[in-house]
C-alpha cells in the first residue's frame, strides 16, 4: 500500500520545529551533549550527520523497491556505514584538527538512531525528492540545536562565541572568534556533562512555551472565526 502523499512544506515543518530529532524526537543526544562545548564543534558534527542523513535518505528511497523487507534494515546500516566512514576519511584529510577534537563521535553517527529511524520509516516510503528533503531538513533542525546548545555552554562557560573558528575555516578565520567578557574567568558547569543537559532542558523548555502559546494563540483565532455575528432586527 503507497503512503500517503506529503507535501514538501509538511516535511520542512516537521525537521526543523515539529518533530525535530533533538528538541522532540530526543535522539542522537549522546554526540549532542558530548561535543557540544563550543559553536564550532556542533557545527562540524552537524554538518556530518546532515550529510550522512542526505545521503542515506536519498539511497534508500532510490533502491526501496529492490530491497527485500527481510533484509532492509542490514542494508540500511551497510548504507549508512559506507556513508559515515566516507566522512570521516574526508574530515581525517581536510578538517584533521577537527577531526581530532571530535573523535570518536563522528564514527558513532552510525549508531544514530535518528538516521537508521528515518531511513526506515521514511525515506523506504517515499520517492526521492522527499527523502532527500527529510533528510535535509532534519539534518538542519539538529544543526541548529547543536549550535544554539554550543553557542550557550561557549558563552556561559567561556565568555566567547566561534572560538576555535579555524577548525573548520582555516586560518583566516581566527579574527572570527567574539569575547562576550573581558577578563572572563569562566563557569566550569557550562563546560561539563551537567551544563549540556541542563541546557538541553532549557531549550526544550522554551520550545515547548513557544508550541503552547502558539496553540492557545491559534485557537483563539479560530473562536473568533467562528463566532456567530449578531444580526440586528430590520427597522419597521
Amino acid at each position: 500500500m503507497a503512503p500517503p502523499p506529503v507535501s514538501y512544506s509538511q516535511i520542512s515543518r516537521a525537521g526543523l520545529w515539529n518533530n525535530n530529532v533533538a528538541l522532540v524526537q530526543l535522539l542522537g543526544l549522546c554526540p549532542l551533549l558530548a561535543v557540544t562545548g563550543t559553536v564550532i564543534n556542533g557545527l562540524g558534527l552537524g554538518l556530518a550527520t546532515l550529510l550522512t542523513l542526505v545521503a542515506s535518505n536519498s539511497l534508500v528511497a532510490l533502491i526501496r523497491h529492490w530491497v527485500p523487507k527481510e533484509v532492509r534494515l542490514p542494508v540500511f546500516v551497510l548504507i549508512i556505514a559506507s556513508i559515515v566512514t566516507t566522512i570521516e576519511l574526508l574530515m581525517n584529510a581536510y578538517f584533521y584538527d577537527l577531526y581530532k577534537v571530535l573523535g570518536i563521535f563522528i564514527p558513532l553517527i552510525v549508531t544514530n538512531c535518528a538516521i537508521i529511524g528515518r531511513a526506515e520509516a521514511f525515506a523506504s516510503r517515499q520517492k526521492v525528492g522527499r527523502a532527500f528533503t527529510d533528510g535535509l531538513m532534519m539534518g538542519l533542525g539538529f544543526t541548529l540545536v547543536l549550535m544554539l546548545l554550543g553557542g550557550l555552554r561557549e558563552a556561559l562557560g567561556q565568555g566567547t562565541l566561534l572560538d576555535q573558528a579555524h577548525l573548520m575555516f582555516g586560518e583566516a578565520a581566527r579574527d572570527l572568534k567574539l569575547t562576550l567578557v573581558e577578563d572572563y574567568r569562566g563557569f566550569l558547569l557550562a563546560i561539563l556533562p551537567p551544563g549540556a543537559f541542563i541546557g538541553l532542558g532549557l531549550l526544550i523548555a522554551l520550545k515547548n512555551v513557544i508550541d503552547r502559546r502558539l496553540a492557545q494563540r491559534t485557537a483563539v483565532q479560530k473562536s473568533h472565526a467562528t463566532k456567530p455575528i449578531d444580526v440586528l432586527p430590520e427597522r419597521i
